[in-house]
């Protein structure tokens, strides 16, 4: 046997006359990556991080279309696994929790089987995450086995970072700077109290939080006065404050003052969320620092005749709500979780267009 060796004239680019073209690896992987896609989307995926990539028009059909789904299910539709819609037949749709979850966790994995999709639900310390993979490689990696990846998470640059390296649609269910699906549930129980969200006026008061930074954000472009009522130290973040502002719609805006009867007075509804969150320190002190911020049958009296009292839940009774308002009349928080299932259905209707 005789081995033929290269033309010595062959050059490393590929053009000698024995070589064969240097392989353009970068597109290769494109084309990979395009015919794996499992009919997604690759040209631009859809995420919700924050509540800002909607348009207020976007907004409006996402809180409509939920309204049809809740609608539906009491009709009694909508709950086979093709769904009413069956806008998620054949995807399946990642839904990972790295914090603990009652509501989130249910809503997500209900909606996406009533849309006909797969949830696959996933914890962090059951995947290599929590042995060093790096998100980059996460995202490349399970955007070729799934249409749709949601999390609930610590830090919000881990929702980033998978959003920037994913080209399927990557959905917030709760960071520490933001809770979007929450805020969704709000308005839409708002709309069921009072018809419409713009002109409303929403009070919320305590922990300038997450829950705070979405319902100023999505409020804001809804048409909402979000007017938030904090102790020093514990104000939103600027960045919120200035992302809200950005989106606000005609009639939207967002008050901040340390008075919660300022906050309060004239709102059409009245919220309040766990002084002591997961990861908080120096619980005693900060139970302390809020106690003046309870959400009580006082405060609300502040508020409109007509006015509801909301919380995302879980509840500490008695300590930032009382159990008289949290089990009373003027309570829409049991509304609230209930509608995390429909929003985020009708979000990911959005998401993952047929």
């Amino acid at each position: 046997m005789v081995l033929k060796l290269p033309d010595p004239r062959s050059r490393i680019d590929g053009s000698g006359p024995h070589c064969r073209p240097i392989v353009d690896y970068e597109k290769l992987l494109a084309e990979s990556r395009r015919r794996s896609a499992l009919g997604h989307n690759l040209a631009m995926a859809t995420h919700f991080l924050t509540g800002a990539e909607l348009t207020p028009g976007e907004l409006a059909a996402i809180l409509d279309r939920a309204a049809e789904l809740k609608s539906a299910r009491a009709e009694g539709a909508g709950t086979s696994p093709t769904g009413i819609s069956g806008a998620l037949a054949g995807k399946t749709v990642a839904l990972i929790f790295e914090k603990p979850s009652t509501r989130t966790r249910m809503s997500a994995e209900i909606g996406v089987y009533e849309l006909g999709g797969h949830p696959m639900v996933l914890s962090g310390d059951a995947m290599q995450l929590s042995r060093g993979e790096s998100l980059r490689d996460t995202a490349l990696v399970m955007e070729r086995f799934v249409h749709a990846i949601g999390i609930r998470t610590g830090p919000h640059d881990t929702v980033e970072q998978l959003a920037a390296n994913a080209n399927v649609p990557v959905f917030n269910l709760l960071t520490r700077d933001h809770h979007p699906c929450q805020a969704l549930a709000d308005l839409m129980t708002m709309r069921e109290r009072f018809g419409d969200t713009a002109g409303l006026k929403l009070a919320y008061v305590g922990d300038g939080n997450n829950v705070a930074a979405s319902l100023m954000v999505l409020g804001a472009m809804a048409g909402v006065t979000v007017a938030v009522a904090t102790p020093d130290g514990y104000t939103p973040d600027p960045a919120a404050v200035r992302l809200a502002e950005s989106v606000a719609t005609a009639g939207g805006c967002v008050e901040l003052t340390t008075d919660p009867e300022v906050a309060a007075a004239e709102a059409d509804a009245v919220y309040t969320d766990v002084w002591v969150s997961m990861g908080d320190e120096d619980s005693e002190r900060r139970k302390r620092d809020l106690g003046p911020y309870q959400l009580n049958d006082r405060l609300i009296s502040v508020a409109k005749p007509t006015a509801v009292a909301l919380h995302c839940l879980p509840a500490h009774a008695e300590e930032e709500i009382t159990a008289d308002v949290l089990y009373g009349d003027r309570s829409a928080i049991f509304d609230q979780a209930e509608n995390r299932l429909h929003v985020q259905k009708a979000l990911l209707e959005h998401l993952l267009p047929r």
